[in-house]
């Protein structure tokens, strides 16, 4: 039997792995899996989403906060290394899989190679044009095993000297969950989070932790042209990176207005949230979820700046980098659904599956700890 251990430290990453985790527990009698809860999970004011991991009846979770009062990204990543390593120390583990591009991720990928633990990293290969591409690469060179979403991505990875033969090409976990046929129902959503009206928008607006000096001009200018639109919106708050204060701040000023056409929530349940965009009239902000989760649908995506910069080019997403063209995409999506032709470009399903049949191989198992770079063959000069 093999243990494997899964870390989450935000709803996005959780819904990524979601699928994985639950695939393996079917498989009693060769994997146990382990999953660590920290980051946003055990904030109450992002939501505390370790209750929805709960309801998932995860099993073996170990949940520490790596959070302190005004701590920047260095410290929550040394605190989580810290709390990683604690649960490692008395807990066999043959495997550290992470997702992404998130602090936490980093920190169970050095922790995992500092102490000759092999590494799964779902998600590498992809590029941003902030931080988090930095993070997201970083992670690849601790990993030893590589889940991508799609061919490029993978080309990326044997660029950056990864072994080929440990690089498989399984898409996005969480497309299992897009493409579930007995999502909840638009009305059972709205239900839950007490949403009143019709036709709505997604509001997503991420810090960008290199830029933190427009942070305060953006955020402002988003919410006053929300108000301004007259068009009903669901606001998600952000993660917790550098300048999320910021924008914090800004959304509890306007939640005291109280208008009866704006929603704040702090999170969402994975599959209600899908169901939410699914029948959306547009997703705007700067959130990956308009890029990898909304052309799944067809849905609109008004993606601004720089942080999905180098993501997929894809029909239905629209980027912008000034405020100049945004009210009147605005005015045009809020007048009637525009339905774009539904792409897969992140994979099409069934990722908990190619996991599983990876995880079975016994070569993965005998994959030496000890990496070495792939040189390509270059051209001589």
């Amino acid at each position: 039997m093999k243990t494997i251990t899964f870390i989450t430290g935000t709803r996005a990453d959780y819904g990524k792995i979601k699928s994985l985790i639950l695939e393996l527990q079917k498989k009693k009698n060769k994997f146990k899996t382990n999953l660590i809860i920290t980051g946003m999970h055990n904030i109450r004011k992002y939501g505390y989403t370790i209750d929805e991991i709960n309801k998932d009846k995860i099993r073996n979770c170990y949940s520490f906060n790596n959070q302190s009062k005004n701590a920047t990204m260095d410290i929550i990543l040394a605190n989580t290394i810290k709390g990683i390593n604690k649960f490692l120390l008395n807990n066999h583990t043959d495997l550290i899989v992470v997702h992404g591009d998130r602090v936490e991720s980093l920190a169970g990928a050095i922790t995992g190679c500092l102490n000759n633990i092999k590494v799964a990293h779902i998600e590498g290969g992809e590029i941003s044009g902030t931080v988090d591409e930095i993070l997201r690469h970083s992670i690849s060179k601790l990993s030893h095993l590589h889940f991508v979403t799609n061919k490029i991505a993978k080309q990326r990875l044997l660029q950056m000297g990864e072994k080929k033969k440990n690089i498989f090409s399984i898409g996005s976990p969480d497309v299992d969950l897009i493409l579930k046929k007995n999502l909840p129902n638009i009305s059972k959503v709205k239900r839950r989070y007490n949403i009143l009206f019709g036709n709505y928008a997604i509001f997503i607006f991420h810090p960008v932790t290199t830029e933190l000096k427009k942070i305060k001009y953006q955020i402002q200018t988003f919410l006053n042209l929300i108000v301004k639109s007259k068009f009903n919106y669901i606001i998600l708050l952000p993660n917790n990176d550098l300048g999320s204060k910021i924008i914090l701040e800004k959304i509890f000023l306007l939640k005291k207005r109280k208008f009866s056409n704006i929603k704040i929530l702090p999170s969402m349940r994975f599959e209600y949230y899908l169901t939410l965009l699914k029948n959306s009239n547009f997703i705007m902000g700067n959130s990956s979820s308009g890029i990898m989760e909304a052309p799944y649908y067809g849905v609109p995506t008004i993606d601004f700046g720089s942080r999905q910069k180098n993501r997929a080019k894809l029909s239905s997403v629209i980027s912008l980098n000034d405020f100049s063209k945004l009210n009147n995409l605005i005015n045009k999506f809020k007048q009637k659904k525009h339905k774009y032709k539904p792409l897969r470009y992140f994979g099409t399903g069934n990722s908990q599956k190619k996991f599983l049949s990876i995880l079975n191989q016994k070569r993965i198992w005998s994959i030496k700890n000890q990496k070495q770079f792939i040189q390509l063959n270059f051209k001589k000069f």
